[in-house]
């Protein structure tokens, strides 16, 4: 009998498998699937040969958490990141790369004053100065009051002025968090904004390799060393809990694994199917279905030369719009370098055309390539790919934010991990990350071995503290 059965290899199962090996448990992790990495899984695409990702994924430096796990694996070297310019961005009148400056927060910002003048008014801009004050005094607690509103609602009550909401806000939260702005918890927009506003030097960075090669390979072999295995094609149809606690998991081959620790790596709708048949976790099979997946649709375009210079760039909202982000990975994977182009893109929340055709896709997909890259006018798609995942992360709609539930359950024995458990960020990579390390401080608690794995959310720093303190 393994000593931990963890069920789901994305980044939250892994990482708490990978903490629980560094301890000296044996440790089985379970996955349903041909492969490890859930949602930031990758594999090789037959055509061309390359190692593609599920869709294209942004780290940023602020990632604490999946960066600590990356630096255990000797991966975070294989990061490429980006300082200058933060973000280069196309609208629909032209294209603007934005700027920060090393500076105490929140004045690494001005740089992008000018490009914002270039869009909105001074009107406009002035317009932020109640909710940015609102931001730099929130703590968690306050934070948390706001997810009754809708985050619309919450701008145009603190007097943001309309043009700003649809230029900048709109955009914002759809492509941080995935859902429209007016189905968006006040809370959950808020505290990203506070992020971006409290904390200077933060950018963007890409796997220089496919993504899931910076985590799962080593993770997988620490399994291993431990004395553990990794199981795939090995799908949970129930739990087996007793009246002391969990004592194993029901499979859908018919077998059965028995454990007196498990930890349940999984989204919200996966939790919400096991936990729905026990009365000990009748509220948290509730709490679990109440969030809704937000959908992505990712595309992969081969060109048959090099399109653009720019390794990076976004899409403003926009009703037509389709992609948010798009990715050369000529430009960021030291292996395609010098070769032809290779754009990724991401298409998400209600902007994933769940009812276009592939070949809709594609065709739009380009068009949109084109207006940023007008070389790709004259280039040949020689091959493309088009990825449906059905939960890019959970909808983090009004009242989402105070349903997230801790990693304890009430089964002893019991522990949960994901993104969308109560870590105080927001649903990421980064967010599993913390919260497979928290599932598995409070395994090691629950043994009497009190361990420190999992690192804070970011804190705020320059004006912003100081007017938190006031």
């Amino acid at each position: 009998m393994a000593d931990v059965v963890v069920v789901g290899s994305g980044v939250a199962g892994l990482r708490c498998a990978l903490a629980l090996a560094d301890a000296g448990l044996r440790v089985t992790v379970l996955e349903a699937g041909e492969h490890a990495g859930g949602r930031a899984a990758s594999w090789q695409d037959e055509t061309t040969g390359m190692q593609v990702d599920a869709g294209p994924h942004v780290i940023t430096s602020e990632h604490r958490n999946f960066l600590a796990m990356l630096r255990r694996l000797d991966t975070a070297r294989q990061v490429q990141w980006q300082r200058r310019p933060i973000i280069t961005l196309q609208d629909g009148k032209g294209m603007l790369r934005m700027h920060t400056l090393p500076l105490p927060s929140p004045l690494h910002g001005l740089p992008m004053l000018p490009n914002a003048l270039r869009r909105l008014s001074v009107g406009d801009l002035w317009s932020h100065r109640r909710i940015a004050w609102q931001a730099a005094r929130l703590n968690e607690r306050s934070l948390r009051e706001l997810d009754v509103e809708d985050a619309n609602a919450h701008l145009r009550e603190m007097g943001v002025r309309p043009a700003a909401i649809e230029w900048f806000w709109r955009s914002a939260v759809l492509a941080l968090l995935n859902v429209p702005l007016e189905q968006c918890s006040a809370a959950s927009m808020m505290r990203v904004f506070r992020l971006m506003l409290g904390r200077s030097g933060w950018h963007f960075g890409f796997p220089k390799l496919a993504l899931a090669q910076l985590y799962v390979p080593g993770a997988c072999r620490a399994v291993l060393r431990s004395g553990g295995q990794v199981l795939f094609g090995a799908r949970v149809r129930q739990l087996r809990i007793g009246e002391g606690g969990i004592e194993g998991l029901e499979m859908e081959d018919g077998l059965s694994i028995g454990t007196r620790r498990c930890v349940l790596a999984l989204p919200p709708q996966e939790v919400a199917k096991l936990a729905g048949g026990h009365a000990a976790l009748q509220q948290l099979g509730t709490t679990a279905g109440y969030f809704r997946p937000a959908p992505y649709i990712s595309t992969y375009l081969w060109y048959d030369r090099p399109v653009t210079h720019e390794r990076f760039w976004a899409r403003a909202w926009s009703p037509q719009g389709l992609n948010t982000d798009f990715h050369d990975l000529s430009k960021i994977r030291p292996a395609l370098a010098g070769r032809n182009s290779v754009i990724a893109c991401n298409a998400i929340g209600p902007m994933a055309r769940a009812d276009w055709p592939d070949g809709r896709i594609v065709e739009h997909t380009m068009g949109e390539v084109a207006e940023f890259a007008p070389m790709a006018r004259q280039a040949r798609v020689v091959h493309a790919r088009v990825h449906r995942i059905p939960m890019a992360i959970p909808q983090m709609r009004p009242g989402m934010e105070a349903l997230r539930p801790p990693p304890a359950t009430a089964v002893q024995g019991l522990w949960l991990a994901g993104d969308w458990l109560d870590t105080a960020l927001p649903c990421s990579m980064e967010s599993a990350a913390r919260s497979g390390a928290m599932a598995a401080e409070a395994l090691l608690a629950a043994q009497g071995r009190p361990v420190s794995v999992s690192l804070p959310a970011p804190d705020t720093r320059g004006f912003v503290r100081w007017a938190m303190a006031r």
